[in-house]
């Protein structure tokens, strides 16, 4: 599609409305020809009603402007659209930590980030389906990036922005328990495929893409167009001598290790005892709490606006770069070399860290 038969929406957060650069590049692009409306938020919900407006406008694009949250709703609002008339998705990354944007390479500054997706081909990704109930209430939503539920949740959505940036995701919780000894697992069964599992866990992560909690890479092998989630179980820890063994883990993401579990499935469901206390969950950095959730992917639901050679795309053949609402044309996730697990036979920017870094001492 040439750019001049594209009609840009940019949803941008409130908060982000008066960023001098921010206007600077709409002006300008504006100047440059681009069909731009822009509308700013107000209150939690909006982004995603603008987004799912922008079909009134004739949109072929949504470009959401701000942080992981903001993306997070622009993503559910396109979601409520049917899939023949959902425009595409670009971002402009003005949150704090952008996660999703650095994943996926894009320019962290507007004017640049603009311009790329005027140019760019869009891809088609997955989606991620959440459903969760507990305590009276319930969400039905989506996420592009990474949901996190457990005590590594709990904490990450809880601590000040300045600790966010030093301290995140899987680290961040087992240094938080490491530190005040204080720490709370939380009981949960988990099914996924075949499988089933009843454990304590710190954290689990299922990851669309790859980073979460400002830098944080809690699914290195990820890729957003494979059909599967990487999901990262931690498990409790009870004594200071299993620290050396989950360093380790933290480090090389075994199938099945001790304390820590990597593997790719299509969907996971997780419940816990109504006596225990309801699991914090985030998805792409809002939190919740809920007694059981189940997490799905959608295959290449939406289109988005990102660089064909990004290392979170599979390769794709012309015959599957079509749509497929059935999901049954989808890349093979490989196995990973250590993988002996039968339930698998489904066969780098510069603010990542190596879970596992603060305990290197």
């Amino acid at each position: 599609m040439s750019d001049i038969n594209r009609r840009y929406v940019l949803v941008v957060n409130g908060k982000s409305a008066g960023d001098p650069a921010l206007r600077a590049a709409v002006a300008k692009k504006r100047r440059a020809g681009m069909a731009l409306i822009v509308y700013a938020t107000w209150e939690a919900g909006d982004a995603g009603l603008f987004a799912e407006a922008s079909v009134d406008h004739g949109a072929t694009h949504v470009i959401a402007g701000g942080g992981d949250g903001t993306v997070n709703e622009v993503v559910n609002g396109l979601m409520r659209l049917p899939r023949e008339k959902r425009p595409a998705l670009g971002i402009v990354p003005l949150g704090s930590a952008n996660d999703f944007a650095r994943s996926l390479g894009l320019p962290l500054e507007p004017y640049a980030a603009l311009q790329k997706i005027c140019r760019w081909d869009t891809q088609p990704v997955d989606v991620v389906r959440i459903s969760a109930a507990g305590r009276g209430k319930g969400v039905d939503q989506y996420y592009l990036n990474m949901a996190t539920g457990g005590f590594g949740a709990e904490v990450t959505s809880s601590t000040p922005k300045l600790l966010k940036k030093l301290l995140g995701g899987a680290a961040y919780s087992v240094m938080g328990a490491f530190k005040t000894w204080r720490h709370r697992s939380y009981e949960g069964t988990l099914n996924w495929d075949t499988c089933e599992e009843k454990a304590a866990f710190l954290l689990v992560a299922l990851g669309n893409a790859r980073q979460s909690g400002g830098g944080q890479v809690l699914a290195p092998r990820a890729k957003i167009n494979d059909g599967y989630l990487d999901m990262l179980l931690v498990k409790n820890f009870t004594s200071f001598q299993d620290l050396p063994q989950l360093i380790r883990e933290l480090r090389q993401f075994p199938a099945r290790g001790r304390f820590v579990r990597y593997l790719p499935v299509s969907k996971l469901s997780v419940s816990t005892d109504p006596s225990h206390p309801a699991w914090p969950l985030t998805l792409d950095g809002e939190a919740h709490r809920f007694d059981a959730f189940s997490a799905e992917v959608v295959p290449l639901a939406l289109r988005l606006a990102m660089p064909e050679d990004s290392s979170l795309l599979v390769a794709r053949t012309p015959a599957s770069l079509a749509d497929n609402d059935d999901g049954d044309d989808r890349p093979q996730k490989p196995m990973p070399d250590t993988q002996t697990d039968a339930s698998l036979d489904h066969s780098a920017a510069d603010t990542q860290r190596d879970p596992s870094s603060l305990f290197a001492r």
